[in-house]
Order: structure tokens, then sequence, then C-alpha cells
């Protein structure tokens, strides 16, 4: 009888992706996947973007404070070429790197590495986020992880922006960020709509 850790071991390419909204633990799941193939002795690498500074210049790290050790990347081709040696790759914060992650992990994969990317599917406006939809149609495995909505407390649906401002990339955390259900940020848009249009009119 296998242990789990022998399947693991056994596993030899494939992308595994963890999406969600932010705050439902995406990182966290990252994490402890490596952590298992750590365990079972396995050669683990992990990468994130260089853009993402909020928690650490290197770790990545979980919104409750769970880290591991990364190495900061400015682009997926750099994962290509530092990978090489590993058995097992992990990817966080997917969504703020370019379409050519997509090619990159399956390339990885087609080599014989398990892939493990953790991303935001959606960005604040409920729209699909950089390479995140490819990335979760070419995977053999998909695990969609969900926060609770702060307004009623069902699961949550997107990361609402609390903040001014209409980039696609702003990095943040609960000051600039609220997960809601798909109930209450529509019922959030309608009373913006309705706002903005009482100043408009005035």
């Amino acid at each position: 009888m296998h242990s789990v850790f022998q399947e693991e071991t056994n596993l030899r390419g494939r992308i595994e992706v963890v999406c969600g909204s932010m705050f439902s633990g995406k990182t966290e799941e990252l994490i402890r996947r490596l952590r298992r193939a750590q365990f079972a002795r396995q050669r683990v690498e992990i990468y994130k973007p260089t853009v993402d500074t909020r928690y650490s210049e290197e770790d990545v790290v979980s919104h409750d404070s769970k880290h591991i050790p990364s190495t900061p990347v400015d682009s997926p081709q750099s994962i290509l070429l530092l990978a090489s040696e590993a058995e097992v790759v992990g990817i966080d914060e997917a969504q703020f790197f370019d379409d050519s992650l997509v090619s990159v992990c399956n390339e990885l994969a087609n080599r014989g590495k398990r892939v493990i990317v953790a991303g935001l599917d959606m960005d604040f406006l409920g729209k699909p986020f950089g390479p995140m939809p490819a990335l979760l149609a070419i995977a053999e495995e998909v695990t969609k992880v969900h926060a609770i909505c702060v307004r009623c407390g069902s699961l949550a649906h997107i990361s609402h922006r609390i903040v001014a401002g209409d980039k696609q990339v702003l990095l943040g955390e609960k000051q600039e960020y609220e997960p809601l259900c798909r109930h209450c940020y529509n019922e959030t848009l309608s009373a913006q709509s309705a706002t903005e249009g009482k100043l408009f009119d005035e």
C-alpha cells in the first residue's frame, strides 16, 4: 500500500493550479503542497514575481504569515532556466506574470516536473486576470479556494477594491481590498453607480 508521500513522489509532469480571490488561502495551500514535497525529499524550487514585495523581498508569505523561501524573477523565462534541477516547481502570484508563463509551465511539465501555480483568477473588476485563464485550461488539476464575504458571510466571489484607482495591478491588503460574494459585489456596484449619478446630476 503506497503512502501519500510515495504517491506524490511518483507524480511526474503535471500542472496544478490553486486559484481564488484575495484572502482565500491560495498561497497557504501552495506552501502546504510544497512543504509536503520537501518532506518527501523532492527537489523543490519556488518562484514569485519581483513586483510582489508586500511581506518579503524574497520569501513567499501567506496572509496568515506562513512562509517559504523563494526566488523573485522578472519573467517566466527565468523560471525555465533556473528550475532545471527541480522536481517540483512552485509559482506564486502567477497573475502578475505575462502570458509566456503558460508555455513555460507546459514546458516544465513536459520535462517531467510537477508545477504548482497559485494566483488570482479574476481582477478587482471580475475579469480574468493575466495568464490564469489559460493555465486553468491546461492544468491537470484545478483547486478553487474561497474567502468569506465580509458583508454577509457567504463564500466570496471577488476581490473588491475599496480605494480609488483603475489600474489592474495594485498591490494591497485589507486596507485596499475586501472579499465579497457575487450578491454583495453587485449591490456595491449598484450603490456606487447611484452615488455617482447623484453627483453628476448636481
